[in-house]
């Protein structure tokens, strides 16, 4: 049958999954991070399940072709990880096509304001829905054949945000992200299934369109791949956001003093709130 890939091909040996002709599906696959974790999982032999929204559908096309020409399969599935039907057709596409998922990648995320005073409530709800439950609700729906495979990995993508409190509603939704990736991990862990939290700090993404002087998001996709084979608690990139997670988690006073300053307050919400400003002169302009 066209997609069916032998047992053995994603066997954990010595407790690591072997990506060589194993199933991942990556949402956000058109994003930034996406599209090059999909190349990662691509160039070690993975076979790819490309989700993002429909609006994405020619960039997931590309991708597949790109993707496919390294000798892997690719699978595009518009996907709109708020809503449960798109992500149960998600996974019985997958199903269909390769009877099995090996690994997930929550990589699919949105930001938002700094201060959630300069929040709408549908933003409040939006993040909300694509940064936690859009995961929590990928999980319930692979972790059941994952556990009657007794083997897969879960990848979520959090945020240096999810362990200092200074990005609202985000920094909200990847605090929930932290306990819910906690505890899937032990509700799983003797099932031979790993789930990791990868929590980046800046990257060059289109998240942070104003700071170009960052790593790129190949630093993140590298983690990913990392941690499908190999799965760990938290990995933090890049290194250098280890220390500021510590102190800020060491000595949570001292992250009051210094974050509650009107100053610093400030500078934190200066670009956000510009790029707003910037938004709605141009509405009203189209509109005007």
């Amino acid at each position: 049958m066209r997609g069916e890939l032998s047992p053995e091909h994603n066997a954990r040996g010595n407790g690591r999954l072997r990506l060589k002709g194993a199933v991942a599906i990556v949402t956000g696959a058109s994003g930034g991070i996406g599209a090059v974790t999909a190349r990662a999982f691509a160039h070690r032999g993975t076979n790819v399940v490309l989700a993002d929204l429909t609006s994405q559908l020619p960039a997931l096309q590309t991708l597949a072709r790109e993707v496919e020409a390294t000798g892997v399969q690719a699978l595009v599935m518009p996907t709109d990880v708020t809503k449960r039907e798109d992500i149960d057709r998600l996974v019985e596409a997958t199903m269909e096509r390769f009877h099995r998922i090996d690994v997930l990648a929550n990589v699919a995320g949105i930001g938002a304001s700094p201060s959630i005073c300069d929040t709408t409530d549908e933003e409040l709800e939006r993040v909300v829905s694509v940064n936690l439950l859009g995961c929590a609700r990928l999980m319930h729906a692979v972790l059941p054949i994952m556990k009657a495979q007794r083997r897969g990995s879960i990848i979520n993508i959090g945020s240096i945000a999810g362990e200092v409190g200074i990005m609202g509603i985000y920094s909200g939704s990847k605090f929930g992200l932290r306990g819910l990736t906690d505890s899937v991990r032990r509700e799983v862990r003797s099932l031979n299934i790993g789930v990791t939290l990868i929590e980046p700090g800046f990257v060059r993404t289109k998240m942070n369109p104003s700071m170009h002087v960052l790593p790129g998001p190949e630093i993140v996709a590298d983690a990913i791949v990392a941690a499908a084979v190999r799965p760990r608690r938290r990995i933090i990139v890049p290194k250098m956001y280890h220390l500021p997670a510590f102190i800020v988690n060491r000595f949570a006073g001292f992250a009051d003093l210094v974050f509650g300053d009107a100053r610093i307050q400030e500078r934190i919400n200066r670009d956000a709130r510009a790029e707003r400003a910037e938004r709605e002169r141009t509405k009203a302009a189209i509109h005007g």
